[in-house]
């Protein structure tokens, strides 16, 4: 089982603040829309996201390509999922708590899927 790259999305009060704050810490914005209130920042091979009012606390977060085959693996392990992937293909994340309450979210992309690098909105 492959659970993919792996980042972290903090939930943050000011984006504005918090990738100014990383950027100096030599993250790169390679995704996102401020505007919008989230951006994807990787500096070597360590990747972040920012989200503001997204969601309610930190995650883990695992970008497999068979999101579908992993929460077929999780269900048979006895793991409880809070969401699930709807069948078929494409695109789907699941989400699940582990034993000390953090969240982690499985989301796969669209294969192809291509961060939008420079074309990045902001405020």
């Amino acid at each position: 089982m492959d659970l993919g790259t792996f980042s972290i999305s903090l939930n943050v009060k000011d984006i504005v603040a918090s990738r100014a704050f990383y950027e100096r810490l030599t993250f790169r914005v390679i995704d996102g829309n401020q505007a919008e209130g989230w951006l994807v920042m990787q500096s070597g091979e360590a990747i972040i996201g920012l989200f503001q009012e997204k969601f309610d606390r930190n995650l883990l977060t695992f970008h497999p390509t068979d999101v579908r085959a992993i929460q077929a693996h999780l269900k048979r392990q006895g793991i409880t999922l809070t969401q699930e992937a709807e069948p078929g293909d494409g695109p789907a994340h699941v989400t699940l708590i582990d034993p000390d309450g953090n969240p982690i979210l499985l989301d796969q992309h669209a294969t192809d899927y291509e961060p939008s690098g420079d074309t990045i909105q902001e405020d």
